[in-house]
């Protein structure tokens, strides 16, 4: 048992108790009343999911383990030779709400490379698929064809205990987390390098050996840590974290349960949207003709979106009402990095200008970034110029925080997610009589 592994078990038996004591104690305490609005408008705002992992806070940002993403930056060694963490360091803190030591972090390398090697029916099953299949569908392929090699199912099979069943959630976690570099790797030199893969450096960390991998030189290794880090969680009500988190509360393991959530993040409402942001820049960027972006053209083209009928992309979010931290922090690498790339230049102008239009229209609650609005500048100034594939990239790192998710919801023993649906006919009743009381 690695030292994280033996953390993380002193950490669940010190809250198991907690979690009991509500349950059992204070099970009828009333913490929200649902609306007509919520049960119509997707249980927006209900409060009926739990994570000590991450919080969303709508004036704050997102929160890992209570703090905000500069200070989790902050709070973890930065790789060596690199500007951020590497993603084991922040595994390791993601689990426990520790920042781990050198000799941790060590551990958690080798035993990330100890878990590595994927398969290799798994590159059978992404060669078997048609070239012109959407990145996101071999990922998720491939996570599910790897699930003959789940520990937790075994362990379900052969003996199952509830007390103990988050240690074979954690191991197929890190096994599927340990993975995926090479397999998200594979998929873009496969489908967009003419199969001229390349193969794995154990001599590197997890986001300086997927940089290997896909082809690409520094300081893509410390893009590479972090996107995975700023994309790992954002609590757990939305699409892809709900989906892994209830696919697994019905004791599926974690490959059925994280294909699941990956097949919710392909969607356009969610992960998909930072490639149809990307898409968005570059044809507005020929609107300008070439010319400089300026306030006025930027202005002028802005209200030309908005006058059409379109959503000026990147921007609101359904919780935030703020610029998203995770933009501010790629706003920020962009600024060191690369300041003079036309695309950042047309993306900071868009960010000086949309939100004052967006407040003018007066149609949208939050008229600010989100972090879809600067994530695939950064991969275009890189070479990475299929943003059909950004989606992949979030996926690899949102996999790190509904993985923990799912070891501690094994850990707690939640159960089987089961909300209760209404009908048309009895929502309109208890809405002529002005609400409902069971």
């Amino acid at each position: 048992m690695t030292r994280l592994k033996d953390r993380l078990k002193e950490k669940i038996e010190a809250h198991r108790p907690r979690t009991l004591k509500l349950n059992k104690e204070f099970g009828d305490v009333v913490v929200d009343e649902v609306t007509i609005g919520q049960v119509l408008g997707g249980a927006r705002d209900v409060k009926c999911l739990v994570s000590d992992i991450s919080y969303l806070d709508p004036l704050e940002g997102i929160r890992l383990r209570g703090l905000n993403i500069p200070e989790t930056f902050a709070a973890l060694p930065p790789a060596p030779g690199g500007e951020y963490p590497t993603v084991e360091s922040f595994w390791y803190f993601l689990l426990t709400g520790e920042a781990p030591n050198a000799e941790d972090i060590a551990e958690i390398e080798a035993d990330f490379k100890y878990r590595a090697k994927v398969p290799p029916y798994v590159f059978d099953v992404l060669r078997a698929l048609p070239k012109d299949t959407h990145p996101m569908v071999m990922l998720s392929t491939a996570v599910l064809a790897m699930q003959r090699e789940s520990k937790f199912t075994h362990f379900y099979h052969h003996g199952f205990k509830k007390d103990r069943a988050w240690e074979y959630m954690y191991d197929d976690a890190t096994d599927i987390i340990a993975k995926l570099p090479e397999i998200a790797a594979f998929i873009y030199r496969h489908k967009y390098k003419g199969g001229d893969i390349i193969s794995p450096d154990p001599k590197l960390d997890f986001g300086a050996n997927f940089a290997h991998m896909m082809g690409f030189k520094k300081p893509y290794d410390d893009v590479a840590r972090m996107y995975f880090i700023i994309h790992s969680d954002h609590e757990v009500g939305n699409v892809s974290a709900h989906t892994t988190h209830l696919v697994g509360s019905a004791l599926s393991d974690a490959y059925y349960a994280f294909s699941a959530g990956l097949n919710g993040l392909a969607g356009p409402l969610h992960g998909l949207a930072n490639q149809e942001v990307l898409e968005w820049v570059l044809k507005f960027q020929e609107k300008l003709n070439g010319a400089e972006p300026t306030e006025e053209n930027v202005r002028t083209a802005l209200w030309e979106t908005l006058n059409e009928g379109h959503v000026i992309p990147g921007y609101g979010h359904a919780v935030l009402r703020r610029t998203d931290p995770r933009y501010e922090a790629q706003f920020k690498f962009a600024e060191k990095h690369l300041p003079n790339d036309p695309v950042f230049k047309l993306v900071a102008m868009i960010y000086k200008v949309a939100p004052k239009v967006l407040a003018e229209q007066g149609k949208t609650k939050n008229p600010w970034p989100n972090v879809d609005a600067a994530s695939g500048m950064i991969q275009y100034h890189y070479g990475l110029r299929e943003y059909d594939f950004y989606t992949v990239l979030f996926g690899v790192g949102r996999a790190l925080g509904v993985l923990a998710n799912l070891t501690w919801d094994r850990a707690l023993q939640y159960p089987l997610e089961r909300p209760k649906s209404v009908t048309t006919d009895m929502l309109e009743k208890w809405a002529a009589a002005g609400g409902h009381k069971d």
